[in-house]
């Protein structure tokens, strides 16, 4: 007979809670998604004031599948059910971006291993401290052909189905895309491991921002609190401000 322990209750509590959460945004990035593009009306007067708001939401939700399958590459999503975890990853950098997940989640376990190094696939040796040039940099290493080539075959899709409302793809799919990744990358990744004045503090070259957790939620769904990522990478997304709290207060006794 299984005895159930204090850190199996939590394991599991914390993979129904990591569940629901995913679950939300996917469903609610494919509402957004269908809603905008195949039934609003955007022609109607004065609707398309609301357009930037959608576009905005859509934007975050993005972030939030990328977030989502950034935890299921650590196993930190469903760690009991290790299937479950990778497809809900796949799915999620699919309709994101056509990203192939075994690609990111090499890449992101080398960048783990060697942060802000030459060795890390997510670092720009050549800029470590601009902005553009790395992003488009980062760019290039994770959007190549197999990508391009996917997109363009979902967009003459698109274009085939929704002829002269095609310009609404482009609107509140293609850009949300890209502005989720420019969003990603700045919170995630460049103000984190970019290289300052101050050197990093250990092996794991990497700062996490002072934003307040709604702050933290709304520009990277956490992923700002960096350092705790990286000391502990089995902590799913919603749980970090929890995970900084705690170190603050190590820090500070």
């Amino acid at each position: 007979m299984a005895v159930l322990t204090q850190d199996t209750i939590r394991s599991s509590r914390d993979t129904t809670v990591s569940l629901v959460l995913a679950a939300l945004i996917v469903l609610s990035w494919l509402c957004v998604h269908i809603t905008s593009i195949f039934f609003v009306d955007w022609s109607v007067a004065g609707r398309f004031v609301l357009a930037p708001v959608v576009i905005a939401l859509q934007c975050w939700l993005s972030v939030g599948l990328f977030i989502v399958a950034h935890d299921t590459m650590h196993g930190s999503l469903a760690p009991e059910h290790p299937r479950l975890n990778r497809a809900i990853g796949r799915f999620c950098v699919i309709i994101y971006a056509s990203f192939s997940y075994d690609k990111l989640f090499e890449s992101h376990h080398a960048h783990h291993r060697h942060a802000g190094t030459v060795d890390d696939p997510d670092f720009d040796a050549d800029h470590p401290a601009r902005f553009w040039p790395w992003y488009l940099t980062f760019f290039r290493r994770y959007f190549g052909w197999r990508e391009f080539g996917i997109l363009t075959i979902a967009v003459l899709a698109y274009l085939l189905i929704l002829r002269e409302r095609f310009p609404t793809m482009l609107v509140f799919w293609a850009l949300p895309a890209i502005l989720s990744s420019v969003q990603l990358f700045y919170f995630g990744t460049f103000l984190p491991h970019r290289v300052e004045e101050e050197p990093f503090t250990d092996r794991h070259r990497a700062r996490s921002n002072d934003f307040s957790p709604i702050m933290s939620l709304l520009t990277c769904f956490h992923f700002g609190y960096h350092h705790e990522h990286h000391d502990r990478p089995g902590v799913p997304w919603w749980r970090l401000p929890a995970q900084r709290e705690a170190a603050l207060r190590a820090k500070a006794s």
